[in-house]
């Protein structure tokens, strides 16, 4: 009796000593309380896309050669942006929200430090690889001429100031991770409201202010960054987070904690954009320029999905972290699937209206027939197989809160196996267009169903 007792003892404070948004993430009901804490996050992400269409717009007024440029970088700049907020910073939240639901305070106080120490190293690491070798990267990319020397400038300047946007999503993600959604996206909508007088402003000069041209749009897109990382850090500090800035030694068994997620969370990044990429050269291999712009606009779509999803999935990693963090298993795994079945409605009335208008979208892009002609063909095929993408994205984020990424990054290996694998030999078989875009969406539907499957029957569970 004794022996119970002590335990009861040393559980309840633990318990009680949870802060309110902790207890609501373990008591409120699911859906309720996950579409509360998802808008922030669908607000978030529109905004930090448009932060990138800013900087196109005013770039475009420099010439062809400011804007092709652009394009050499932004897949490199997308896919850190995707490792460090997504990855990365999914495995921040993970661990904070788990910390937190367990009611181990100090282990979620020390996580900050260690947070900040894993995005400096990783931002340094970052620049260092692309002010080295950007030339040869840009070069392999089919940069040359005007467009390679914008391309260097853009990308030297960006990768000069790196470790601001790592920060800056680390922040984030270590505040997600209390469940407290608003308050990045608060910062990330009042920056891009910084950067539209501001872009213009550098890139083009204005009195004493020189003219920076296509540098200038990369100074702006730092100063944001520097500033969203200041106001976050001065959130954390000033004790106005549920978990504080503490210095601590380095914990390695904090740091494996992060990284074991967003290691394995950055291969699953890489496979969504080598899926496209792959299927893109498979397209440019037998059809005209003007079908692989229409396969590239169409394909679009489904990168603005991901920002889509991650505005679903954010709130899952804090919500089934803190819940597996608490033993609320049976909650966690409800938590998921309405999360998973929100993502697939989304995406999927989108994918379907893709389909039935394909135009409404090409269209914004170009009135090229060939373009609009293949850019048609994918989206009809493609378009009513989004939901399966949702579903899996979704539950991706989920299997981050849980700390179980087996299933996410098998089902992304069978969508680059089936999509590019069946795109290849469809193509040689047949020699159309239209069979690639069928595996495309088999690799879609796969995926879905790999990931929704096992976690529904309790994978995560299971050793």
């Amino acid at each position: 009796m004794t022996e119970i007792a002590t335990t009861v003892a040393a559980v309840v404070p633990e318990r009680v000593a949870l802060d309110a948004r902790t207890r609501r993430m373990l008591e409120e009901p699911v859906l309720p309380l996950l579409l509360s804490m998802a808008w922030p996050n669908v607000l978030i992400m529109l905004a930090q896309a448009s932060t990138g269409l800013i900087e196109t717009w005013w770039v475009a007024k420099l010439g062809t050669d400011a804007l092709a440029g652009m394009a050499l970088v932004f897949p490199a700049v997308m896919l850190m942006t995707m490792i460090s907020a997504g990855a990365i910073g999914g495995g921040i939240s993970s661990a904070v929200a788990r910390a937190l639901g367990g009611g181990r305070r100090q282990e979620a106080d020390a996580l900050v430090l260690n947070a900040i120490v894993i995005n400096i190293l990783l931002g340094l690491g970052f620049s260092a690889v692309f002010m080295t070798f950007g030339e040869p990267i840009y070069r392999a990319l089919g940069g040359q001429g005007g467009e390679l020397q914008a391309a260097l400038v853009y990308s030297n300047t960006v990768f000069a100031g790196n470790v601001f946007i790592w920060l800056a999503n680390g922040l984030a993600s270590v505040i997600r991770g209390t469940g407290n959604m608003l308050f990045p996206a608060l910062v990330t909508c009042v920056g891009v409201l910084f950067l539209i007088p501001i872009s213009p402003l550098l890139i083009f000069g204005f009195g004493p202010i020189p003219a920076l041209g296509v540098a200038g749009g990369g100074v702006a897109l730092l100063s944001y960054y520097a500033a969203a990382t200041l106001i976050m850090a001065w959130h954390i500090l000033a004790g106005r987070n549920a978990v504080h800035f503490r210095w601590a030694r380095l914990d390695w068994h904090l740091l494996k904690g992060i990284l074991r997620v967003g290691a394995i969370s950055a291969v699953t990044s890489i496979q969504t954009n080598a899926t496209i990429a792959g299927a893109t050269a498979l397209v440019a291999s037998v059809a005209a320029i003007g079908a692989v712009a229409g396969f590239g606009t169409g394909a679009r779509l489904e990168y603005l999905l991901i920002p889509l999803v991650f505005g679903i999935g954010a709130p899952l990693v804090a919500l089934v972290g803190t819940n597996i963090g608490a033993g609320q298993k049976e909650r966690a795994l409800r938590i998921a699937l309405a999360g998973g079945a929100l993502a697939f409605c989304v995406t999927e009335i989108i994918g379907l209206s893709a389909a039935i208008w394909p135009e409404a979208w090409l269209l914004l892009f170009s009135t090229d027939p060939s373009m609009i002609e293949a850019g048609s063909g994918y989206l009809r095929v493609v378009g009513p197989a989004y939901g399966f993408f949702g579903v899996s994205m979704a539950l991706y984020f989920a299997s981050q809160g849980a700390g179980r990424l087996f299933w996410p990054l098998t089902a992304g290996f069978m969508r680059l196996a089936i999509a590019l694998g069946g795109g290849w030999l469809a193509l040689h078989l047949t020699g159309s267009l239209t069979g690639v875009f069928v595996a495309l969406a088999m690799g879609l539907v796969a995926s879905g169903i790999t990931v929704l499957v096992p976690v529904r029957s309790g994978a995560w569970f299971r050793r």
